[in-house]
């Protein structure tokens, strides 16, 4: 009996040891593969401090370049990418195109913050009218009535003439500020790359617009928040449906964001919240739900990370965070869903 014991024992403490081994090569493949990814420029600032922490963590390898969500939407059809980041939902007949299929992970909230160069003029109100008539180019002025018949702007603003600048990248960051538009009754078509009226300047990304509006006086374009405020721009305060004309903070998107419920594809589109900051939209990963074994693992790491850990950085950054409770169910989706294949 003694020596069935000690038998026992030795066995399974060679178990414990050979499982030990096991995870830890496991963990080690997991560690050793890289994910590459790119889309969406709204959410770079945020997926950068996100892998770059994660890759401190000894987590996982993840590169993202920030293409525009049309390219990336575009690599993932490919599959050229591991996966890919859009600010802007998939059309039916671009999920059908994804043959891996997809699964879309909300990772963050956003403000899109109108910016403009007048040199001495701050706090720049603009109305839903004013808006509308900017960017169909039926208002050239910066003294026209719409804009300075908002009170107190009359003796401020210039006869300057306005310039605006748009994104010339099919755009996740145009998709919300267009959406916008539209849900505030403008007559512009198109999502992420729409057919803009008269003859706007446009840069390549967050940067091309800003660089354009630095240098272009009575210029006014759009951007990411976060990029607006790293770069010092001047940004104006929108009018919401209170009335209230709001700034791009994260207080007010967040208010734009409360009460809103996820759809079961995670796909949640709001063009004119009922309160809060106005143009604000939400930002996907797109991961695949096929991958070799040592990928599919390591989707499902980054995922996790993303929707735990990495949540507590989003407000660092000036972003709104997914509420724990949906946060939950996209790691359930994406544990359940992505397999390995081949």
């Amino acid at each position: 009996m003694v020596f069935f014991t000690k038998s026992w024992r030795r066995g399974f403490i060679v178990s414990l040891a050979v499982a030990a081994f096991s995870l830890s090569l496991i963990s080690s493949a997991v560690a050793a593969v890289t994910l590459n990814g790119s889309g969406a420029t709204f959410p770079k600032p945020l997926y950068d401090r996100y892998f770059s922490q994660m890759r401190s963590a000894n987590q996982i390898t993840v590169n993202y370049e920030g293409t525009g969500s049309g390219a990336g939407i575009r690599a993932l059809i490919a599959g050229t990418v591991d996966f890919a980041g859009s600010d802007a939902p998939l059309t039916p007949a671009q999920i059908g195109q994804v043959k891996r299929g997809v699964i879309a992970v909300p990772t963050a909230g956003g403000a899109v913050a109108v910016i403009y160069n007048l040199p001495g003029v701050n706090n720049v109100r603009l109305s839903s009218d004013a808006m509308k008539g900017i960017f169909e180019g039926k208002i050239t002025r910066w003294n026209d009535a719409k804009i300075a018949g908002i009170a107190g702007q009359a003796k401020n603003l210039p006869n300057t003439a306005i310039r605006v600048a748009v994104r010339a990248d099919g755009s996740g960051t145009t998709f919300i500020f267009a959406n916008h538009l539209q849900a505030i009754g403008s007559s512009i078509k198109g999502a992420t790359q729409p057919s803009w009226p008269g003859s706007p300047i446009s840069g390549q990304g967050n940067a091309g617009v800003a660089g354009l509006v630095r240098q272009t006086a009575g210029a006014i374009g759009y951007v990411q928040d976060t990029y607006a405020r790293q770069n010092k721009l001047q940004t104006a305060f929108i009018q919401n449906r209170k009335g209230r004309f709001v700034d791009p903070s994260l207080a007010e998107a967040e208010k734009a964001f409360a009460g809103e419920t996820f759809p079961a594809n995670f796909f949640l589109v709001e063009g004119n919240p009922n309160d809060g900051y106005p143009i604000v939209g939400l930002t996907w990963l797109l991961v695949y739900k096929e991958y070799p074994a040592a990928k599919a693992d390591a989707i499902k790491k980054m995922v996790n990370w993303v929707m735990t850990t990495g949540q507590g950085i989003n407000k660092q950054l000036e972003f709104t965070s997914i509420p724990s409770a949906t946060a939950q169910k996209v790691i359930q989706t994406v544990n359940s869903s992505v397999v390995a294949k081949g």
